[in-house]
């Protein structure tokens, strides 16, 4: 295990376990360090067929750990940042991506998603996207992706109400491949990873390559980057976060747009 994230191969398949139950599985720069490693091992090991992902705890991921936002704010290269690497990652990913989603999966929990091949929820999953409820973007090129699946209102409904999405209506409408009781999600999410590992892998590999618009998707992630960084810098974003510390409501009424 490393920085909260065990890695395990067995039968073709890596699974990778968020372990920070006490945070809600928050996601450090040494968790995103090693997830981004283990993503980018599996894509040249041979033994590697499929990656699935899973988190202990009542949650799959709350998402970006608060005090990386500070972090990010104050970097001057966001190329060496765990983030970019991370969403580098799986977005370049040439081998079946499989998630096993349970509880809350916030911001990153619910935009990496986009990129995974198959998706089982937990019957509690919920997904939330509060980028503008955080003065911030939207990451890992949702933006275009998530309109793309679910629709321009639906998708706005999240990425800028920051309306949750629960598992029954993410299964209706694409988000997800199946729903099951909570009990039953990692051996539903493992099963479709082990028939993925029998399948042909070269075969696998292109068939993901020609479904997703490569040039296109770096390119939104590397536009909505940059925004989030200058975002971050910005006295809503400030607000915003002293808000979320101090559990109060935010009051951007008069601050500059």
């Amino acid at each position: 295990m490393t920085e909260h994230v065990k890695r395990e191969i067995s039968d073709g398949v890596m699974t990778l376990t968020l372990q920070r139950p006490e945070k809600k599985n928050a996601l450090s720069g040494a968790m995103y360090d090693a997830l981004s490693d283990a993503v980018r091992q599996a894509d040249v090991d041979a033994s590697v067929r499929v990656v699935l992902f899973q988190g202990d705890g009542d949650s799959f991921t709350a998402g970006n750990d608060l005090a990386d936002f500070a972090h990010q704010a104050g970097a001057e290269n966001s190329a060496e940042s765990p983030v970019h690497r991370f969403i580098e990652a799986i977005i370049n990913a040439s081998k079946p991506l499989v998630a096993a989603v349970h509880g809350n999966a916030v911001g990153i929990g619910t935009t990496m998603l986009l990129h995974f091949d198959l998706v089982y929820l937990a019957d509690n999953a919920r997904l939330i996207t509060p980028f503008v409820r955080l003065a911030l973007v939207p990451e890992a090129a949702s933006s275009r992706l998530l309109p793309l699946r679910i629709g321009h209102v639906r998708a706005y409904a999240m990425l800028a109400l920051g309306e949750p999405m629960e598992a029954a209506a993410a299964l209706a409408c694409g988000l997800a491949n199946g729903v099951v009781p909570q009990g039953e999600l990692r051996k539903k999410a493992r099963d479709a990873a082990l028939a993925l590992s029998k399948l042909p892998g070269g075969s696998l590999s292109q068939s993901k390559r020609l479904m997703r618009d490569l040039q296109r998707i770096t390119a939104q992630a590397a536009e909505e980057e940059q925004l989030f960084k200058e975002r971050l810098k910005t006295a809503e974003a400030r607000e915003a976060f002293a808000a979320f510390a101090e559990r109060r409501p935010p009051n951007f009424a008069k601050l500059p747009i």
